[in-house]
């Protein structure tokens, strides 16, 4: 995936932010010259004109709203749309989805043996390809009508001479929910699709976005008759500076009545996660699935079916803390705020949950009503959550949380699933089939490194990793 300093990412930014703008000083009056200001006479054409660029614009100004830009007029003024997003009672449904405005129609993947080869005599190449489509005389050379895409030979070759040239967004799909269509262009599966957001993250043309919920947000923050409360996901540490204090006071800044911690929710999935997990061992059961990643379970009912007995029937944290919150303040607006694009997916079931923020969206709004973090006053949370819920987003968080509280009370032997790719899927079925002896506990998180990777994020998985411990130190132990 693409580093999260890319010109993609910095134009969704700057149409998410503007968006809100527009809305924050003067209820969308001026939407209409939006995409002007983000590409004004003169710019640096990067897609081949101007108009083509201004278009694309529009689109995400579209997505920014909250519509499906494949799915909507895209030849209406934006005025008229963003006078449906302010009639409209509830957010849009959640899709993750392709601009063809901006989709190169990528070539398909391939191999291709670059200047580097040798043409050497171990020729491991054409000895190992399972379909003969590679021959050497002075170099290799490799027959396309023959290849499979297997890549033998790329991970065989001494000189890295053979290259792929992949699709990325496909290539970053873990379970093969975006194809090209008759045209060449990028299409996604919506019966396939996840909503992990890893082809977002991988398009080099930011040819794919997500319709935003800022809109839907920010009305009810203006709505002054609604109490509205931000649900701060753990791994928002280290995403807007290293003060979490300060991130909190701007939430209330922005306008939120009550801001709390959803780590609260985690201890909460810890316990009755923990409880689960004795239970079925006792029962005999082979082993048990964490079930708190929404892209995860999107997983289980699409693709991996024969493993969903095993899979936990505890909550999410999300679901915990909106419950939490729904019982202490029955008609509030309850936004979850975190790194993930499939917790809209696992909302829009949950009617707890009215909305849905990533930290890239949170980062917009605060620019868009000039609330700088670091200039802030800290305040707190008025209920503090435990150093095991607080190490949820880290890959290893969720399975090390519930050992702690199922202590000597059951054998536990986790394993971690970092991160979903096509043969970590291969791999689950097959454990739903015949686990391993010595597993009794899988943690499965769609992200690489865990939550703090999540596509909403601006804040290096690293950096954001290392910033959750720091915080998980300082913090208190879960009560058993």
């Amino acid at each position: 995936m693409l580093n999260p300093k890319n010109n993609a990412a910095f134009l969704r930014m700057n149409v998410l932010t503007q968006v809100a703008k527009s809305f924050l000083e003067n209820d969308f009056t001026d939407i209409d010259n939006v995409v002007n200001t983000i590409v004004p006479d003169g710019a640096r054409v990067m897609r081949g004109s101007l108009e083509r660029d201004r278009q694309v614009v529009k689109e995400q100004c579209l997505a920014a709203m909250g519509y499906t830009p494949c799915e909507t007029d895209t030849k209406v003024p934006l005025s008229d749309m963003a006078e449906k997003a302010l009639k409209r009672s509830k957010p849009e449904i959640a899709t993750v989805s392709v601009m063809p405005s901006a989709c190169a129609a990528c070539m398909k993947t391939r191999y291709t043996v670059t200047d580097m080869c040798r043409g050497c005599y171990a020729r491991p190449c054409e000895a190992n390809c399972p379909k003969k489509a590679i021959t050497v005389g002075e170099k290799a050379s490799i027959n396309q009508d023959l290849c499979i895409k297997c890549g033998i030979c790329h991970g065989n070759c001494p000189y890295s001479a053979i290259n792929k040239a992949p699709v990325p967004c496909e290539d970053a799909c873990p379970v093969g929910a975006i194809s090209k269509d008759e045209n060449g262009f990028e299409h996604i599966d919506y019966n396939k699709c996840i909503s992990c957001g890893k082809c977002l993250l991988s398009c080099p043309f930011g040819a794919i976005v997500h319709n935003s919920q800022i809109i839907d947000v920010l009305k009810a923050i203006k709505d002054k008759s609604k109490k509205t409360v931000a649900m701060l996901a753990p791994a928002v540490i280290g995403q807007f500076g290293n003060d979490l204090g300060k991130v909190i006071a701007a939430f209330k800044k922005l306008g939120f009545d009550e801001v709390v911690e959803v780590a609260q929710g985690a201890d909460v999935t810890t316990r009755t996660e923990a409880a689960e997990f004795i239970e079925r061992m006792e029962e005999g059961a082979k082993f048990m699935t964490t079930s708190c990643c929404p892209a995860w379970m999107a997983a289980v009912d699409k693709h991996i079916p024969e493993i969903k007995p095993y899979v936990s029937n505890s909550g999410s944290p999300m679901y915990y803390i909106a419950e939490i919150v729904k019982k202490q303040w029955p008609d509030c607006v309850a936004v979850f705020v975190g790194p993930c694009l499939a917790k809209r997916l696992e909302a829009e079931k949950n009617p707890n949950v009215d909305c849905v923020l990533v930290f890239e969206e949170t980062q917009a709004l605060f620019d868009a009503a000039g609330i700088k973090v670091a200039e802030m006053q800290a305040d707190s949370f008025a209920v503090e959550s435990s150093a095991q819920g607080r190490r949820y987003p880290i890959s290893g968080g969720v399975a090390g949380a519930v050992a702690f509280v199922v202590g000597d009370k059951a054998e536990y032997k986790p394993e971690r699933i970092d991160g979903l790719n096509p043969e970590a899927v291969k791999k689950l079925k097959r454990y739903a089939v015949a686990a391993p002896a010595d597993i009794n506990m899988l943690e499965v998180m769609c992200c690489e490194g865990g939550c703090i990777a999540g596509p909403g994020t601006m804040c290096m998985a690293k950096k954001g990793a290392l910033l959750v411990e720091n915080y998980v130190k300082a913090s208190a132990d879960i009560e058993k």
